[in-house]
């Protein structure tokens, strides 16, 4: 039975007919067409679906929807439909039953028709149950549905019309409800239900639309339009963002690829153990009892090392994979879709060419058109969708995964790479994989298209397409190569802006010192340099761009020039007419994008292996050993702590730092640990901690541990979150550890109290405060074994005395807990229950006080040397300096160090900021904002001003900018010249099936696209050398405008967005605008150029364009209003996470010595987490706007086409084509231009930020024109102090008031008072840090506010509290401006009794300092600042408190130094030792910032007052 007997009984209804349906002024299908096909279509769709959907279903579940009206409605719907289906099917066999013949079709279709209506109803309540709100399967199903039943009921219409006798009335009345029924399901399904039980949304205060969005909503991207709207009425802010979904946030995606990343690991590390134990395994060949053969050992031995390392490519594929696959299929739809409008092209050429065609053809052409364009945007959306969301998850992993190796890597492992280098893996390393996801399925989807594309050339042209994929071939290889070229610029450039971003880095910590040095010039010079060199390779860069540019921009058109060409010459019959050339171009336009995606897509790639290669390279150092410490061997025991033949060393490979180590401490003694600079007294602390590598031994530790740094680690939090440290608040003891460690009176002068914010690294903190902040962090969280690196070192006298009494002694807080503590304060020695004495990494001898002074050894040494220098009961000892070279960067104190010393220096010597201050300020009332210290990076809001472009246009050169824009012009005319040509040239009539004029047809067209690429060629050069020109001179004067400023502008701006500025921005400007700014003015001439065409074309489109453009206009500020806000949010909000990222660095020992970890990982979390919380709306809306945009360039097309074909008695077949095929170019053209105007305004900011530096305020002219200091001044070194103050901000008390002294020239003064009495302000006014308030300094009778102030500041000396050194020789840390010879250096270092040292150093002069003088030891570092004062040798010499950190040799040396080289200067001393200063001429005490006594030590103790106190504490009387 053939198809047609199945349709009618007398077979009189065919299947299909042309003359009914094509060929026809009113087109319709056949009944059994109808009743067939249409029918089995839906019902095909929904089987094939069902079960794929069943399974995802059952997977996915999101929780249970109850009964609502909505499901119910669809439910009956449903229900209804299939006893509709039933009727007809019992309809049927009630006329076989009445001996009406019928067809079996009338049987079949129904009832497969009716089943599917069930299947449908079943999953409408599966879906409910399941927790799905809006399903996209149903909604296509319904849509298939109708649209098929349409065609029927379109023709049963026609039917009833014409011939009314054939209408059956039972199944019309059933056809008809069944419609209205479809249509009715087709408008339910596109409705959203509500949220399932127990859902994550209902709890969430702000959840994600998306969730809860119906289907066409998620498809057009319409459920973001809420926050659009909100984004146009005014800036985004903060609580307009949506809270992630659950699926994207760090604590689900982090721990996938954590888990596939250590699987990896693990299939590594099996291969290594086979090496190891390879003897004791038996081989296969032997028994299971006998002794493996030798060979097999060797064998062994041999084969891990093919097993690479741990392939985290393996690792992200596992878990990112499945969204790469589903964003595959979207892709390969799309790239089919891509060719349908070529061929749709051909056919409306056809169309017009064949004046028979009935014209409803043409229309359906062109809605044909329409619907393919908008289904393709679709597509195209979503696969971007996915990839940029499975780009965004791939960077949280990253940047997780990071962190947590952070925390668990070895101090040796640490050193290898830079705090600098952690954080680019975060940032760069992450950013680059983001990219690639987005372009990584070009790597088969390029050659796919490439393949399609040129099927379809040459079913056109034949064999002459070969001629175009020739030219095509070649361009490959020649940007492969400018690719390659570019890449080694571009890690020339990398290391250049990597260098200059490192010494930036030390500037701004060190900034102090270079101010109080006047050194700012010599270092903009050394940034400067290091700027040229990475402009001269931009340069470079920037010739090779232009190159590439051309080939990009000319390679369609030598490709279309060449084929066309061949075709015409090769035999003369070829004509070449309209449908041929421009379906040509439209496919040669879709080649143009996959050959050009290819190399940046493979130079993208290489650069992601790069980074990936970087990413497991940290991935895979080797992590600390958390058994290396055992906690709970010793559990029964008296002992707290024991070490057993231990020996350490800081990685695997180094010499062991300390050996022998036999160690018993019982529980709740107090042990000291003492011995000279470098025995290895930090390291021992680090070995209980466990941060050392474990060579021999056993240590084991009882109970929690708690430990407090050599180098106070404080965040940049509250105080009180300093010091609870993730506790919960336990209030009467709080209070009782603030006063134990003494921070009352620093909470009274600190603005907030307890809730002051502290700087980053502490900057609004004295050392001291630091020091006691961290040492109250220890005892608030209430341990049982307490480690103390010397934490009195950096503390007056009496405050060191006040704690080691409350807290460390006998009687203190901790008493009864185990407490280690390493010390140079001899006063605290006799009070120990056990003395541990270091040399050089052994423990020499071990006992209590008076054991080890009866035993003359080692102990009794030490003592002699220091008790005459510290006159019996100077608490304070000196800080133990890093331990020996070799260790430098080791010990945990180090790695703190590292960052510490040269990062402090804006808050050490800045004499804790608020804390000098009068009692007014005390009894002020705290207010909240004076708490606040630093200033968060701002967003900016609102438009980019115009103002902003000007100034860049002014920064490149306003001539310059003219003549690009001119460039643009010509190379556009020329191309839409061009084409115009073409056009005629398709339309010369064909005179004996050739055309004659050709050979002039083609030279005309050759040329035209000649003087096209040479305008491409020039506006390419202009543009990016004119971004040189101007980022090279906006960075000179942000460079200027920042050196400038004065020191309070540091304190409050936090250096990472300071760093950010020279780093991001200006990498911004160096790189993106430029290029961005050439694809924003190619687009725009772009979209003009099309819409020109189309306008001569079909000057019809005139009515449509002016509201398409005023849609577009208004959907483009729409966007750029919020995607503008966006990306301020999410880059505001990036910093904190790299912010706390570099703090956790430099705190990761304490942080484990706390066991805190967990707390520092869910905060990173949190940080990431609200960054992608502002970039994934961008990222949606972006895809909102793509939508919305194509679609008016869909409405382009589709009216071109339209339009055309109403005109197409006179048009000619040419102009329609390239019309057309312009029309096609407009929508990826509008596209890019809004895409690039958003993107222009975006990163144009990146000015507006490097400028906004230009109006902060600036310090005094560093050297004013008519200097008035005489050539040697000052000569006497006199100094006349009148009535002097000062503050610190504008909105605080006077820090020091009233001051009169007058000092003598070659006098020695000391300077003394409690912390925070004014002692460091003092000098700070001297220096002109901070400008007075009241009053006058005059030096030799010169009123130093008078002066330019490098005059000023490099004619005094200071040897600054915390000794900074900048990475560069030792020769330029001594002298920058290389101003003096050899000789003088090498005296100077003679003096400062570091000639020795330096002379066997293999580099001598030029050995290499490393970032913050990190390979010298603190000691050495102080000796070094000594030299660099010898050198100077100027009349007026500062020390401030320069020898708090410093054993007391050193010490020693420093004041015998002084005493001797400095005889006949102005010495002023900021002392907290008093011994050093007993022998100076006068003492300056300073009290509350006011001038409490001022006379000889000798009478001053005879008045019994201040200083009689203070020497009292210090048992100087």
């Amino acid at each position: 039975m053939g198809i047609d007997h199945f349709c009618s009984v007398d077979g009189s209804d065919p299947f299909w007919d042309w003359n009914r349906t094509w060929h026809t002024h009113n087109p319709d299908l056949t009944q059994c067409f109808q009743n067939t096909l249409l029918v089995v279509v839906p019902c095909f769709y929904l089987w094939l679906f069902a079960p794929f959907y069943f399974l995802y279903l059952k997977s996915h579940d999101r929780g249970y929807i109850c009964m609502t009206h909505l499901n119910k409605a669809k439910t009956v719907t449903g229900f209804l439909l299939w006893i509709i289906c039933w009727a007809d099917v019992f309809y049927s066999f009630w006329e076989r039953g009445h001996g009406v013949a019928s067809a079996p079709v009338y049987l079949v279709s129904p009832t497969i028709l009716g089943i599917t209506m069930l299947l449908a109803t079943l999953l409408i309540q599966y879906e409910r149950i399941k927790g799905v709100q809006s399903s996209g399967i149903m909604l296509n199903f319904w849509l298939v549905a109708t649209v098929c039943a349409t065609v029927t009921f379109r023709s049963k219409i026609l039917q009833a019309v014409n011939e009314p006798e054939t209408v059956n009335v039972f199944r019309y009345s059933t056809f008809y409800i069944y419609y209205a029924l479809l249509l009715i399901s087709l408008i339910l399904s596109c409705l959203s239900d509500q949220p399932p039980l127990f859902s994550q949304a209902v709890k969430d205060s702000n959840p994600c639309p998306e969730a809860g969005a119906s289907f066409l909503s998620r498809i057009s991207f319409w459920w973001i339009t809420g926050l659009m709207v909100q984004g146009y009425k005014r800036p985004l802010e903060e609580k307009d963002l949506w809270s992630l979904n659950a699926e994207d946030r760090s604590h689900t995606v982090v721990p996938q690829l954590v888990r596939r990343w250590d699987h990896e690991c693990s299939k590594g590390k099996r291969t290594d153990d086979k090496t190891m134990y390879s003897p004791k395994r038996p081989s296969m060949a032997e028994k299971k009892d006998g002794r493996p053969v030798e060979e097999s050992e060797i064998l062994l031995i041999k084969a891990p090392q093919k097993s690479g390392d741990p392939s985290l490519f393996l690792a992200l594929c596992r878990t990112f994979g499945p969204y790469f696959l589903v964003s595959s299929i979207y892709k390969i739809i799309h790239d089919v879709l891509m060719f349908v409008g070529p061929e749709i092209l051909r056919l409306l050429i056809q169309f017009v060419n064949d004046s028979d065609a009935p014209s409803w053809h043409g229309y359906f052409y062109t809605a044909l058109l329409f619907v393919c364009t908008c289904f393709q945007t679709l597509i195209l959306q979503k696969y971007f969708h996915v990839c940029f969301v499975t780009g965004m998850r791939l960077r949280t992993a990253i940047v997780g995964a990071v962190y947590r190796k952070a925390l668990v890597i070895t101090n040796a492992a640490r050193r290898t790479s830079t705090v600098g280098e952690i954080v680019n893996l975060m940032s760069v390393d992450a950013q680059r994989f983001m990219d690639l996801i987005t372009y990584i399925n070009m790597i088969w989807s390029a050659p796919l298209q490439v393949i399609l594309a040129l099927y379809f050339l040459w079913q056109n042209l034949g064999p002459s397409v070969l001629a175009g994929v020739a030219v095509m071939v070649l361009m490959v290889p020649v940007n492969a190569v400018i690719a390659m070229k570019t890449k080694t610029y571009q890690v020339a450039q990398m290391k250049s802006k990597d260098n200059r971003i490192k010494l930036m880095n030390e500037v701004l910590n060190g900034i102090k010192v270079l101010k109080l040095y006047a050194w700012e010039l010599a270092f903009k010079d050394k940034v400067s340099t290091i700027r040229e060199s990475e402009l001269r390779v931009l340069k470079k860069a920037a010739y090779l761009g232009a190159i590439s540019t051309f080939t990009w921009v000319c390679a369609p058109f030598l490709v279309a020039l060449s084929t066309f060409a061949v075709y015409v010459l090769v035999d003369e019959h070829n004509v070449l007419d309209a449908q041929k050339a421009f379906v040509s171009l439209a496919l040669f336009n879709i080649l143009r994008f996959p050959l050009n995606m290819l190399p940046m897509v493979i130079s993208s790639m290489v650069q992601a292996s790069v980074s990936m290669k970087r990413l497991r390279v940290f991935l895979s150092h080797e992590e600390l050993d958390e058994n290396s410490v055992d906690r709970r061997a010793i559990t029964g025991s008296a002992d707290s702590i024991r070490i057993g033949d231990g020996a350490f060393s800081w990685s695997k490979e180094d010499r062991p730092a300390l050996k022998r180590i036999n160690v018993r401490i019982p529980e709740g003694a107090l042990v000291a640990v003492v011995g000279h600079v470098g025995s290895g007294k930090s390291s021992l602390l680090s070995a209980l901690l466990g941060e050392m590598h474990k060579q021999e031994g056993d240590v084991s530790i009882k109970g929690s541990v708690a430990y407090v740094p050599q180098q106070a680690w404080i965040q940049n939090a509250t105080l009180r979150e300093n010091i609870m440290f993730g506790q919960e608040k336990k209030e009467s003891w709080y209070q009782k550890v603030l006063e134990a460690c003494a921070l009352l009176p620093d909470l009274e002068i600190l603005p907030g109290g307890d809730t002051t914010e502290i700087g980053e690294k502490g900057v609004n903190l004295s050392g001291g405060q630091k020091q006691r902040v961290s040492l109250a962090r220890a005892v608030y969280c209430d341990c049982s074994v307490y480690l103390l690196d010397d934490p009195l070192s950096a503390v007056d006298a009496h405050v060191g005395k006040h704690i080691f009494e409350k807290v460390i002694g006998p009687q203190g807080v901790l008493q009864g807990r185990t407490r280690v503590l390493v010390t140079h304060g001899l006063s605290f020695l006799p009070q120990a229950d056990l003395i541990l004495v270091m040399v050089d990494g052994e423990i020499t001898e071990t006992g209590s006080y008076t054991e080890l002074l009866n035993r003359q050894g080692a102990f009794a040494d030490f003592l002699r040397t220091y008790a005459n220098a510290e006159q019996d009961g100077e608490p304070d000892g000196m800080t133990d300096g890093a331990p020996r070279k070799t260790l430098e960067n080791g010990g945990p104190a180090a790695v703190l160090r590292q960052s510490q010393s040269s990062l402090n220096t804006p808050g050490a010597a800045k004499p804790q900021q608020k804390a000098e201050s009068n009692d007014t300020q005390a009894k002020k009332t705290k207010s909240p904002d004076a708490a606040k210290l630093t200033e968060a990076d701002k967003a900016n809001t609102g438009r980019v001003k115009l103002a902003v472009f000007w100034e860049y246009m002014k920064a490149i050169g306003v001539f310059l900018s003219f003549i690009s824009i001119l460039l643009f012009l010509a190379h556009h005319v020329s191309s839409l010249g061009s084409n115009y040509w073409l056009s005629l040239w398709t339309d010369d009539p064909v005179i004996n099936g050739t055309q004659p004029s050709r050979e002039m047809r083609l030279g005309v067209y050759g040329a035209l696209g000649l003087s096209q690429g040479i305008a491409v060629f020039c506006y390419s050069i202009s543009v990016s050398i004119g971004g040189i020109l101007a980022s090279r001179y906006l960075h000179e004067t942000m460079l200027y405008n920042v050196l400038r400023s004065p020191m309070s502008f540091f304190e409050r701006t936090p250096s990472g967005n300071l760093v950010n500025r020279f780093a991001k921005e200006t990498d911004t400007i160096d790189s993106v605008i430029p290029s961005i700014i050439k694809m924003f003015m190619g687009s725009m001439f772009n979209v003009l150029g099309s819409c020109a065409v189309i306008l001569i074309a079909t000057p019809l489109v005139a009515i449509i364009i002016p509201p398409l453009g005023l849609l577009y206009f208004f959907v483009q500020r729409f966007y750029v209003a919020s995607s503008r806000q966006l990306k301020r949010l999410e880059s505001v909000s990036r910093s904190p996470v790299y912010t706390h990222f570099n703090e956790t660095l430099l705190g990761t020992s304490v942080i484990r010595a706390f066991g805190e970890q967990q707390r520092f990982i869910g905060e990173s979390d949190r940080r990431v987490d609200h960054n992608q919380k502002a970039y994934f709306p961008s990222i949606v809306a972006n895809r909102w706007l793509a939508v919305r945009l194509e679609f008016v360039g869909n409405c382009i097309v589709t009216f071109a086409a339209l339009f055309a074909v109403m005109a197409r008695a006179n048009l000619s077949p040419g102009i329609m084509g390239l019309s057309i095929s312009y029309a096609l170019q407009v929508t990826a053209s509008l596209n890019w231009l809004v895409r690039m105007s958003s993107e222009v305004e975006t990163n144009i900011v990146a000015v507006e930020r490097v400028k906004e530096y230009e109006d902060t305020e600036k310090e005094a002219e560093w050297k004013l024109e008519q200097s008035s200091v005489p050539a040697g001044w000052p000569t006497a070194g006199h100094i006349e102090v009148r009535n002097f103050g000062l503050r610190y901000r504008e909105d605080l008390e006077l820090a020091i008031h009233d001051i009169t002294v007058i000092i003598e020239g070659g006098e020695k003064v000391g300077i003394v008072g409690r912390t925070g009495a004014g002692k460091s302000s003092l000098t700070l006014g001297l220096f002109r840090i901070i400008e007075a308030a009241q009053g006058e300094i005059c030096i030799d009778g010169v009123n130093i506010a008078n002066l330019g102030l490098h005059d000023l500041r490099s004619r005094i000396t200071i040897i600054p509290q915390d000794p900074v050194l900048f990475s560069g020789s030792l020769r330029m840390n001594l002298d920058p401006f290389d101003g003096y010879s050899d000789e003088d250096v090498w005296r100077a270092l003679e003096l400062a009794h570091l000639k020795n040292f330096v002379s066997g150093l293999p580099d001598k002069l030029n050995h290499e300092c490393s970032e913050g003088g990190e390979n010298l030891s603190l000691g050495q570092r102080q000796l070094v600042c000594l030299a660099r004062a010898l050198l100077r040798k100027t009349k007026i010499l500062v020390l401030d408190e320069a020898t708090a950190a410093v054993d007391l040799e050193t010490d020693n040396l420093i004041q015998s130094t002084i005493r001797t080289q400095f005889e006949d200067c102005t010495v002023l001393t900021i002392a907290h030792r008093l011994n050093t200063i007993m022998d100076y001429t006068r003492v300056l005490v300073l009290d509350k910032g006011k001038m409490a006594e001022f006379d000889s030590p000798a009478s001053l103790i005879a008045k019994k007052g201040i200083f009689y106190k203070m020497a009292k504490d210090s048992g100087l009387v």
